[in-house]
């Protein structure tokens, strides 16, 4: 943990006092979104200290141009840029002429900034005394709206707490902003037009290189003592801004609030020459609705997100304040509605990690979404990888590879790879299989065929061909080899025969085999539809079948583990806690040729294989393996906690699972890394869930029958989550004593609680003593 400033509660996220070396967490950690736009938790108001000023829209990117020392053949051309959009949320203020800036007030108190995560908004207030010894009293709440995607909306309140003052109140848009993260300094915005309509404003630009065009517009109502306020604001147009500004004599008692209805829309969903148009209509419905109510029909849409997300936890004030967080922020990233879109590992955070996806999704991600929402929006996330499917057959054939072999990008926004590591552009190809297990776990899920049979065989094949060309046949073995790789330990580059991705490997090709087999016996016209389309031949299938059975596994025989590579041994080990603080993150502080040849593991790497394939190891194996890598593991990618988490739970190591969980849950809230300036893990608050979900209530879905085997931590004295499983609502609660399931839908559902199977019809429940299963 290193910080502690954020007052734990249940339902929202709170900060109190100004501090202004905090300003930067909070914009992250108070962040708001609505699948479609987004936007870092700025200061409405001037404010000169260090600051992320961040405002995002989903879609739309930048291809910076790739910066490096020494270019190598296969290098992406650009790093696919989060761009930073025009500004919409800004609103000036003056107090007889001095501009409020919590920087240079003479005193900021009872400054609290709150979260509201149940309802969806975000509510910011304070007293402020100016340099001429005004007080005023400030109080902010905006949002951005689920059921209207391009609109937000502010309500800002100013009080003169003594006396009277002239007030200035400009909201504005300023389109002049850059991204903090340039690799050349680039504007990445062109403004094409200015312009206002009575209290409505406009600005229109477009994205260099890849041509996105943007409306960002306001409607502003302003009212005084709860009045509105007669005629109209001074207008001043400027290049890339315009303002409107209200002067207004005000004294104590007198009330100013200023409504301002904001947002963008884009050629993504409308015709370039209609943007205008477009945005003046939803402008001026909002602003015929009132902020009040708007507020309304979001609390509204949040009720009936966390009618089917939510978590609780019952005896755990802060482990339940981490899960609702991070479910908050998955559904602010990804609403599931639009198959174009994606979760980048930011969200709408911040800039860092450029690209709207990485393997994160389909390894991370997709559980949650596949059981929390419905079916659909799992298959949209699918989709979205089957629609780049030509993109991924060209990264492959820049790298070499032919016959429509495909290898996915390790970071994308359009399907082309626009990472410019070269060990994780080249290298970190176990991406490849992720795309597979999706495939497989939304089978094994949903029971459904039709996705594999239109779209997701097609995908296999081409993976299966890139394994197929990628690996090297050992004279010397007499196997096949997978040379030159990172995997999903990052700390460790080109390396011969990473286990996991050879396990990968092996299991893409065993999985296209199986469903070529099934789709050809079951559906011969698809079949044949996909062999055209394919143009897949018999021996392909062979040639796969031979190096599945040939692959070779690194492994240790006196230990009896699986090797994370070859001569992973050779190492010199030794455990993380042998590490003095001082030198820890080791990414911050030692020299990558020294996190190269140390033993020392980033993230879950064998275990990660191990958490994917439960039913093909045994617990003693698990043991075995969890034992000898988890000490040596330094958890330095969010991604790490939450894999060991579920794996300890398997063991019936409830403690140690619960640490884990709790650094996942609380990774941001706590900025265990270091780095929560930057912005939110988004992708790896899915961990939290899969954290309670799969490890504490022991949730598998690889069998024919859907299986639970919950435990419970000390400190918890229950917990509860709902899953949309084939059609029924299944509520899972566990206390100290007993397991309680019960089933809402039109079908009976078949399922196991540790050793005992049940069938539960709708609207029934069953409980299950937890001393009576199988740990």
């Amino acid at each position: 943990m290193n910080q502690d400033y954020i007052l734990p509660d249940a339902w929202n996220i709170i900060e109190k006092g100004f501090d202004p070396s905090r300003v930067e967490s909070s914009e992250s950690l108070f962040s708001l979104g609505n699948g479609v736009m987004g936007q870092r938790a700025n200061f409405e108001e001037q404010y000169s200290g260090p600051s992320l000023q961040g405002s995002y829209i989903g879609g739309v990117y930048y291809p910076d141009k790739t910066r490096v020392g020494w270019w190598k053949n296969g290098y992406p051309e650009y790093f696919a840029k989060v761009l930073n959009a025009p500004n919409w949320i800004g609103i000036d203020v003056k107090i007889n002429g001095q501009a409020l800036d919590l920087v240079t007030c003479e005193e900021v108190r009872e400054y609290e900034q709150v979260l509201y995560m149940k309802e969806g908004y975000l509510r910011r207030s304070f007293y402020a005394v100016l340099p001429d010894g005004i007080e005023i009293a400030v109080r902010a709440r905006r949002f951005l709206s689920l059921r209207r995607e391009e609109l937000g909306a502010i309500s800002y309140e100013v009080d003169i707490v003594k006396g009277e003052a002239q007030v200035e109140i400009t909201p504005y848009l300023d389109s002049g902003i850059t991204n903090m993260d340039a690799n050349w300094d680039e504007k990445f915005w062109e403004t094409l037009d200015v312009s206002h309509h009575q209290n409505q404003a406009f600005i229109t630009a477009r994205t260099h290189k890849t041509n996105f065009h943007a409306c960002t517009f306001m409607e502003t109502k302003m009212f005084q003592g709860g009045q509105p306020v007669e005629g109209q604001p001074q207008v001043k147009v400027e290049k890339e801004r315009i303002g409107f500004t209200y002067k207004l004599s005000s004294s104590s008692g007198r009330h100013l609030r200023l409504e301002k209805f904001g947002g963008y829309v884009t050629d993504l969903n409308h015709p370039k020459n209609e943007l205008v148009t477009v945005a003046g209509k939803v402008a001026s419905e909002a602003a015929s609705i009132g902020f009040d109510d708007l507020l309304q029909e979001q609390e509204e849409a949040w009720a009936a997100i966390w009618e089917m997300a939510d978590i609780t936890i019952e005896g755990d004030l802060k482990a339940q304040q981490g899960i609702r967080f991070n479910i908050f922020q998955l559904n602010q990233t990804y609403t599931g509605k639009d198959p174009r879109l994606n979760i980048g590992p930011k969200g709408f955070t911040g800039e860092k990690y450029g690209g709207s996806t990485y393997w994160d999704t389909e390894a991370f991600c997709f559980p949650f979404y596949m059981a929390t929402k419905d079916q659909s929006v799992a298959r949209n996330l699918l989709v979205y990888r089957y629609n780049h499917l030509q993109k991924a057959i060209e990264n492959a054939e820049k790298l070499g590879f032919t016959g429509g072999a495909a290898l996915y990008p390790m970071v994308t926004m359009n399907g082309e790879e626009c990472h410019n590591e070269w060990e994780i552009t080249f290298e970190e190809i176990h991406r490849n299989g992720a795309m597979v297990m999706a495939m497989i776990r939304y089978y094994q899920y949903t029971g459904e065929m039709e996705y594999i049979v239109e779209k997701g065989l097609e995908v296999m094949i081409a993976i299966s061909r890139f394994w197929a060309q990628r690996v090297t046949y050992s004279q010397q073995a007499q196997k096949y080899m997978i040379l030159g790789v990172t995997g999903p330990n990052e700390y460790e580059n080109n390396v011969n025969n990473n286990w996991y991705t050879n396990y990968m490997a092996q299991f893409s090709m065993a999985a296209t085999r199986a469903f070529l087999h099934i789709i050809k016996r079951d559906y011969p016209k698809d079949y044949q539809r996909i062999v055209e389309v394919t143009g897949l031949r018999s021996e392909e299938s062979e040639q796969w079948k031979e190096i599945l059975q040939n692959l070779y596994f690194p492994y240790d025989k006196e230990r009896e583990i699986y090797l994370q590579q070859d001569g992973f041994l050779d190492k010199e080990l030794m455990a993380a806690s042998e590490l003095p603080p001082e030198e820890r993150p080791i990414n911050q502080h030692w020299s990558w040729d020294r996190i190269l040849r140390s033993c020392f593991i980033k993230q879950a790497d064998v275990l990660q294989g191990f958490y994917f394939f439960p039913d093909r190891f045994s617990t003693d194996s698990l043991e075995r393996h969890f034992d000898f890598y988890e000490p040596m593991t330094v958890h330095e990618s969010s991604l790490s906690p939450c894999i060991h988490s579920i794996l300890a739970a398997r063991l019936g190591r409830v403690d140690q699972a619960y640490e884990f969980y709790l650094r996942t849950a609380r990774l941001d809230l706590d900025d265990y890394n270091h780095e929560v300036k930057e912005g939110c893990h988004i992708t790896s608050m899915a961990g939290s869930w899969l954290s309670i979900v799969e490890g504490f209530g022991g949730m598998r879905t690889e069998n024919p029958v859907l299986q639970f085997n919950p435990i419970i931590p000390d400190q918890w004295e229950s917990y509860s989550f709902k899953i949309n499983y084939r059609g029924n609502i299944l509520k899972v609660k566990v206390d100290k004593s007993k397991a309680t399931i019960s089933v809402e839908g039109n079908e009976p559902e078949k399922l196991a609680v540790g050793l005992e199977v049940f069938t539960v019809e709708p609207g029934e429940e069953v409980n299950v003593e937890l001393n009576k299963k199988d740990h």
